[in-house]
């Protein structure tokens, strides 16, 4: 296997994090990767919406730091950059936190347009899954469908997505298919009450078996 030119994980020093980030590793991007460093900077730089949210993101971040929830993060972004209308992209198991969250952002001057990810009723068997591939075979299963949940939230006029808990791939299709920029609140994950990174901190003992299969 050939060896990967680019891996962070495997650093000690986080140069990068510094004001001398040619102490890195002899792999450090800084270092590897000018071109496509100067690529990104000449677009913060020349692209008007690029270097609008760049420097959107880094005022939140500034403000935000060890202070604010991830929520509060994200009305703070979605008011320096200016926008009125959000879009909320929900699975059907966070309704209620739907509602809530709705609550708050109305609260804060946002219009918010919330859309379900079972909208249209399809069957999985439409788009060619066997019955034996539902989770509950027998049983009538509609698909999540995150491209009629982007084209919904597109026709509402929204200028930025929040995706609430949407499925792994569906995600992915959702922010694929989504007119305007997308920002994730709640990345799904039911077995550990939706906080994915306790399974990183997990690996020595309960997930040991996803490093030694």
């Amino acid at each position: 296997m050939s060896r990967i030119s680019v891996d962070c994980s495997k650093c000690k020093v986080q140069a990068c994090w510094s004001s001398t980030p040619g102490n890195g590793p002899s792999y450090c991007p800084t270092k590897t990767k000018i071109e496509p460093i100067q690529e990104a900077l000449e677009m913060y730089l020349e692209d008007p919406e690029t270097r609008e949210m760049a420097i959107a993101a880094a005022r939140t971040e500034g403000r935000s730091y060890m202070k604010w929830t991830r929520v509060e993060d994200t009305i703070d972004f979605a008011h320096e950059m200016g926008y009125k209308k959000l879009g909320i992209a929900t699975c059907i198991g966070l309704m209620a936190e739907d509602r809530i969250l709705q609550e708050i952002l109305t609260a804060h001057g946002f219009a918010v347009t919330s859309i379900c990810c079972k909208c249209g009723a399809i069957p999985k068997e439409d788009i060619g899954l066997l019955d034996s591939e539902k989770a509950k075979p027998g049983t009538f299963e509609p698909i999540c469908n995150p491209v009629a949940q982007a084209k919904i939230l597109d026709a509402a006029g929204t200028e930025l997505n929040i995706l609430l808990g949407l499925c792994v791939g569906h995600d992915t299709l959702f922010t694929k298919h989504s007119r305007a920029p997308v920002t994730t609140l709640v990345a799904k994950d039911r077995i550990t009450c939706h906080n994915p990174n306790a399974v990183l901190h997990g690996t020595s003992f309960y997930y040991k078996r996803l490093i030694s299969p």
